[in-house]
């Protein structure tokens, strides 16, 4: 799998209406939003720039570094603007890792406390290791009941796969606990 690219202080949205793009039109802008306060705000922007409409059906025809469940073809999560200022709090690394967390343990950025994801992120985040084997090679080293020849014959390999069959789990070298 390939590595999650998000940069939050890019986060946009191209924002369209469908009766433009019913009447063949595509015309919208790039909204930034980190130009805006809230999600109130933002909206107050999109009627702005589609205020040749009435009551224009806003589209975000497409996004970018939005991470999944926040933003859908026709609505924007109530705590986006919450989340994305959380997940700016963490380093590229943590960012990368909790998104990656997110996707396999399905974690619904709309109906769950961005605080307490963190929190539980944390306490199931490892770190990031080159391999599986170097993450196991960490552990046997660590152990002081192992005499150094033991170690030395020690088959890494075999202890990573059991490792990683149960009590840990790893994504583009991101480790964590099951």
């Amino acid at each position: 799998m390939s590595t999650i690219q998000i940069d939050i202080t890019q986060a946009s949205i191209y924002v369209g209406t469908y009766a433009k793009y019913n009447d063949g039109s595509i015309f919208g802008k790039w909204l930034k939003l980190s130009d805006y306060a809230d999600r109130g705000e933002f909206y107050d922007a999109c009627a702005e720039l589609h205020s040749d409409e009435e009551d224009p059906e806003f589209m975000f025809q497409d996004y970018e570094h939005i991470p999944k469940g926040l933003i859908g073809e026709s609505w924007l999560c109530e705590n986006t603007f919450e989340v994305l200022e959380a997940l700016g709090n963490l380093d590229d690394n943590d960012l990368e890792a909790f998104l990656i967390w997110c996707d396999n343990d399905h974690k619904d950025f709309s109906k769950s406390d961005i605080d307490e994801l963190i929190s539980d992120f944390k306490d199931d985040y490892v770190a990031h290791y080159d391999s599986e084997e170097d993450f196991a090679r960490e552990l046997v080293e660590g152990r002081s009941d192992l005499s150094d020849f033991a170690k030395e014959y020690f088959d890494y390999e075999a202890y990573a796969r059991d490792l990683f069959c149960g009590s840990y789990w790893s994504q583009d070298g991101h480790v964590f606990y099951n």
